[in-house]
Formats: structure tokens, sequence, C-alpha cells
């Protein structure tokens, strides 16, 4: 029988609506439950491209014996951390803060008030590499909560009071950073920098998507060849790599080793999203060839493999998928022999594609399989091969799709498809882009301005939107006018900041995650922190940012600068951490730069300003006196021609007639 997780939305918590557990979903009636039946609360985070929880699932959910035992001495409920990333926030801080580590699924034990006192994420079936089984760490919080219950209430609530106590390193004197700091910052990014392989750190590797943002930006202002070059190595390693889809485009989640081989396949949006932005930006700032190919194979990829039939961008899809036996497997869809190779192109072209895309006899990642990379001494191929490739591979079952949409991760895609599309002249992506934008108003956003977190098939989701969602929707909006010239996007980000400031804003430039008005829960969630994107926090920041830059508004400036004050603490201490909040420094100082376009929307003037450099420069394109951005008003034509004005705080340079005027005054 399907358990309650049969009435939810969520393609993650509708995974598990058959398993023998009785699952609740996060919800008021189940700790109520929990408190009649004298029993704590297993609390289950995951989400639906995550390897390890359906590893996980299968061995421990799926099992009839533990689902018993689960029954009889839990009340168990499951949570998509996509879906309420607040709840996933509070209790990772938890776990990070009593392990020193964390990861998906997470695995926590509360007290019917939701106060944590034990935690882990993966469990094996049976003891394993050190590590307890399941069913020994349920009989021991059993035993626990049977024997010790008062104990145990003493630490749940030791933990809910430190987590309180926890102070950010900011205050609203910090002041906004400047030269010294972001300096600071990029000679700490140099230091951890793999001048071999590219990226920061060791394995595993995750795509730098903000500190890339960052290093172009300081780049554009200050003529740093070593912040370019830093992004350039990064950004050819990764698109030679096997992190890269050389045949389908578009990014895994993030590379297990050091030199970008052997992914974990899942595909994210945010991650894609991002890093077309990226190398758009590259191609921008450098021409290159590799630049442009990626950025556009990466949007066509979003549009062809994750847009929904309402127009907006799905989710993830899985790492893994169905190998041709029965068997579910990490990177059965993306990997080849040269047997396979061999098959679909002939013994002659397989040899090559082998040779072109890295495919040994040995292989690269499992049973003698390799992930297609790019290396640079792999000859060249006939162009046929990839598409003849490309066709055979999708002959084979297709990883799972989540299609719920998230908002935030949406906003992403629409800045990313609307500027790609703008710089190589793709309207199909700026088409796109809007379309998305639209469904996100019609069926994310209420009277109120307020934002639903997700929908699925058009139906919007339960959940509240957080930060990141108002932050990067806002963003994608103003991305948005800027190419289109149509003024409504700057209206719909308004409305979006507008809560941010009422809802969201704390004591001196603080920003919460969660609105003053959501579920409490045992903290508020708040970090300024990048993770696999922007923080709510310097999303914010930015998005303020460029909103004030468009209309004059000092109270957006003045808020965007005083969430900045934690970029000034921790940017020059944790650079790869606070990548966008140190992207958003860049435009401050700046300016940013406002460009008013007095001529037609798509010209030739208007394109030079969107290929301007400048650090979070916006664009403002229409007729003289468009009403729909103030940066238009009392903007005369030039001698009945199109002209471009270049202004900082309103303040403006002589106008400019022709595109590489304009791009000298954007340099």
């Amino acid at each position: 029988m399907p358990n309650r997780l049969a009435h939810e939305t969520s393609p993650y918590l509708l995974q598990h609506a058959e398993n023998p557990v009785d699952w609740w979903p996060w919800s008021p009636r189940a700790f109520a439950e929990a408190r009649e039946r004298g029993v704590p609360v297993l609390l289950s985070v995951g989400y639906s491209s995550c390897h390890w929880c359906h590893v996980m699932a299968h061995e421990s959910f799926e099992d009839e014996r533990t689902a018993a035992f689960l029954n009889e001495h839990f009340v168990n409920v499951k949570v998509d951390r996509e879906e309420r990333p607040d709840v996933d926030a509070v209790y990772m801080e938890a776990v990070q803060a009593a392990t020193g580590q964390g990861g998906w699924p997470m695995t926590v034990f509360l007290t019917p008030d939701a106060e944590p006192f034990y935690f882990g994420t993966y469990f094996p079936p049976e003891p394993r590499h050190g590590m307890p089984s399941f069913p020994q760490v349920l009989e021991g919080v059993r035993a626990a909560w049977a024997d010790r219950r008062e104990e145990v209430g003493e630490v749940a609530e030791k933990i809910v009071r430190d987590l309180g106590e926890r102070e950010l390193p900011h205050g609203g004197d910090a002041g906004t950073p400047g030269e010294e700091e972001l300096a600071a910052a990029l000679l700490g990014l140099t230091r951890d920098y793999d001048e071999r392989c590219g990226g920061f750190g060791g394995a595993p590797k995750f795509p730098p998507s903000m500190t890339l943002e960052f290093l172009l930006r300081h780049h554009a202002r200050t003529g740093s060849e070593g912040a370019l070059q830093m992004a350039v190595d990064t950004c050819e390693k990764m698109a030679r790599g096997g992190i890269y889809d050389q045949l389908g485009g578009g990014f895994a989640r993030y590379s297990v080793d050091r030199e970008w081989v052997v992914p974990h396949f899942e595909k994210m949006l945010y991650d894609n999203a991002l890093l077309c932005r990226v190398y758009a930006r590259l191609w921008r700032a450098t021409g290159s060839e590799l630049a442009r190919r990626v950025a556009l194979e990466t949007a066509d990829f979003m549009v062809r493999e994750l847009r929904t039939a309402e127009g907006g961008y799905a989710s993830a899809l899985d790492a893994d998928s169905d190998d041709g036996t029965g068997r579910h497997v990490e990177g059965a869809f993306y990997v080849w022999t040269p047997g396979e190779l061999a098959r679909v192109l002939g013994e002659k072209d397989g040899a090559a594609a082998a040779r072109h895309f890295g495919v040994t006899p040995e292989g690269t990642f499992e049973e003698g399989a390799s992930v297609l990379q790019l290396p640079l001494d792999g000859g060249p191929v006939d162009a046929g091969v990839r598409a003849r490739l490309l066709a055979a591979r999708e002959e084979r079952p297709r990883p799972g799709r989540d299609d719920k949409v998230v908002a935030a991760w949406n906003g992403l895609a629409i800045a990313a498809l609307a500027e790609t599309g703008a710089y190589f002249d793709r309207p199909d992506l700026v088409e796109r882009a809007t379309e998305a934008a639209d469904l996100l108003v019609r069926v994310h956003l209420d009277g109120r301005a307020r934002l639903s977190r997700t929908s699925r098939d058009g139906r919007v989701g339960a959940n509240d939107g957080v930060l990141e969602d108002y932050a990067d929707v806002a963003e994608g909006f103003l991305a948005l006018a800027g190419v289109t010239g149509e003024g409504v996007w700057l209206e719909f980000a308004g409305f979006l900041l507008d809560n941010v400031l009422d809802r969201f804003a704390g004591e001196g430039g603080a920003l919460y995650d969660t609105g003053h008005d959501a579920e409490e829960l045992i903290r508020r969630p708040q970090d300024p922190t990048d993770s696999a994107t922007p923080s709510g926090w310097t999303a914010a920041a930015g998005a303020l940012l460029s909103y004030a830059a468009h209309t004059g508004s000092e109270a957006h400036r003045t808020a965007a600068e005083s969430a900045l004050g934690v970029v000034k603490a921790l940017g020059p201490r944790a650079p790869r951490f606070i990548g966008w909040g140190l992207a958003t420094a860049e435009a401050l100082l700046d300016g940013p730069r406002e460009v008013a376009v007095v001529g037609p929307v798509g010209g030739e003037l208007h394109r030079a300003a969107l290929l301007g450099r400048a650090p979070g420069a916006v664009v403002a394109a229409g007729e003289p006196g468009g009403a729909e951005f103030p940066l238009l008003a009392d903007r005369p034509l030039v001698d009945g021609g199109p002209a471009a004005y270049v202004c900082r705080h309103f303040t403006c340079e002589a106008p400019v007639t022709s595109a590489d005027e304009l791009a000298r005054a954007l340099s």
C-alpha cells in the first residue's frame, strides 16, 4: 500500500511512496503524532538525483524488516531538500557542527519538539569501513530514548542552544569591501589554485562557478592577467574533461577526481545555468571559440533535456540509469567502451573516435568503460561522428528527470539563456528565457508578489520561496529586461526586491534565508556563503545593487552595500566560499555603470552595450523617453540617430553614437 507520500508532488518524495516505511511529509501533524506516541522522529533528507539516497533507500527503506522496526519505534519524516532548503539548512548545520562533515542522504533523529540529538548521513545495512549499520544505529537510538530519555533531552536542548548562539563574522559597522579585501581574496584563490588541472583544491572537485564570475569581473575592472588566466585554464580543463558531456553538452555535478575525468553523473539545472553564463562571459572577455561552443551547447542542453511542457526548467537528471540488463547503474547512459564505439561507427571511425575522446581498453571509469573526454592530443574526428554517437546514445534507457520547477534555479536559467541568446544572436534562447519568466509570474507569483518555491506540471507547490528564490528570480528578470528592452521585467524585479527588504532583512545589513513570517524552525537559517549556488544573501545584494543602478533607489543601494559587509569580513579569509559576494563587490567598486541606449532594441548600440565587460553594468534600451526604464528619461537622440549614455550614479559621460566608442567607454 502506498504511504502518505503518495499525495505529494515532489518527485523525490514520490520515489518513496511505495516504501514499506510509513513515511510522513514534514508537517506539524507528524510531530504531533510523535508526541502522542512518545517516540522520536527519524528525519531523512535527500533529493531525487542523489545516488547515495537511492542506495540507502534500496538497502534500508525498501527492506521489510528495517521498515517494521522504523514504524514501531519512530515517526518517520521524509524531506526533499530542494523543496525545503530551510529545513535542510538548519539540520545540516547541526550535522556539520557535530560530525565535521555533511552530505545526503542526511539522517537526523529528533525529539517530538523537532530538536536534534543524533546525526549522520548514509548508513549501510551492515557494518562497513568502520561505520555502524543502520539497524545498529536504530537500535542504539531506540535504547537511548527508552532508557535515558532525560539525558537525550538535555543533549537536544544543548544542541539547539549552541546553534542559536553561533554568530556570523559580520556586524553593522563592517563597511563595504574595497580594493584591499578584493586583492587579498585574489591572493587566497591563487594559493588554492590547481595549476596543473585548473580549479581549486583537490578531489572531489566542483565547478567553481561563482569564483569564476569573480575572476572575470576582477580582470575586467583591473586588467589582472592572473585572474583571467585562472578562469581561462579552469574553464578549458572542465570543458575537455569528463565532467562535461562531450556528446550532448552540459555539465555533471562534480568530478570525483582532481583531473575532471570521472563525474558524479547527475546533471543539475543550477550548475548548467551558472556555467552557461560563465562560458558566455568568458567568450565576451577573450573571444575563445571553445567558450562560445560550450556556452551554446550548454544552453541547448538545458532547452532540449530540462525544459518542461509549461516552459520552465526541470531541476535535474539522475546519475543512474538502466544499463540495458535491468541493473540501475551510475553513469550507464554516458560511458563507452572501444567495442561499443566500433559497433556504432565501424572499426576505422570507432578507433578514431576512441583516440579523439580518450576511450581506452582499460577504461577510465568502471568495468572497462570510459567517460568521454577531449584530450588535446586526441586527434581530429569526422564531423558526423559526434551526431552518430549521440543518436546511438539516445537509444539507451534514459536517466530519470526530476521535473519540479524550482524558482531560484529557473531565475539563474533565465539570466543565462537571455544573455547567451543576446551574445550569439540566438533569439530562440531569449524566447525560451521569456517563456520561463512568464511561467514564474503566472504560476509562482501571487498578488502580493510572494513567490512559491516550486511548481510541477503547472501546479504551484505548497512551500514558500526562500531568499535565494527572490534574489535569483530578480536577477533573471533584470537580465531579461536588459536584453529584451521590456521594462515590465524591471518592475517585477522591484516587487520581489521590496519583499526582500520587508521580510528577509535583519539588523546591520544581515539577511535571513526565510521571511520573518515563515514557519518557525529550531533556528532561523542564515548563511552568506555559497554552496552549489550563490548564497541568497549575496545574490540578493547583487540584485539590489543592479535594481538601484536602474532606478536610482537609495534604499536598495544602501541595503546592497550593507549586505556586502559580510564580504569584507569573509572575502580575504574564505574567497572560495563567497565568490558571488566578491563578484558583486567588483560591480560596486565599478559603479556599477548604467548604460542607456536610446534607439532600437537589438540594434548595434544595444548589442555593444550588452557585450560591454564593465562588472555588473546594467543596460536599458528603448526609444527616447521610454517610461519603462528610468535610465531612458531625458535621454535624447543625437543628430536624430541612436545614442548611448554611460553613467555612474546617474552622472553621465558625453553620449556616443558608434559601437566602437561604446565598447571603449565600457572597457
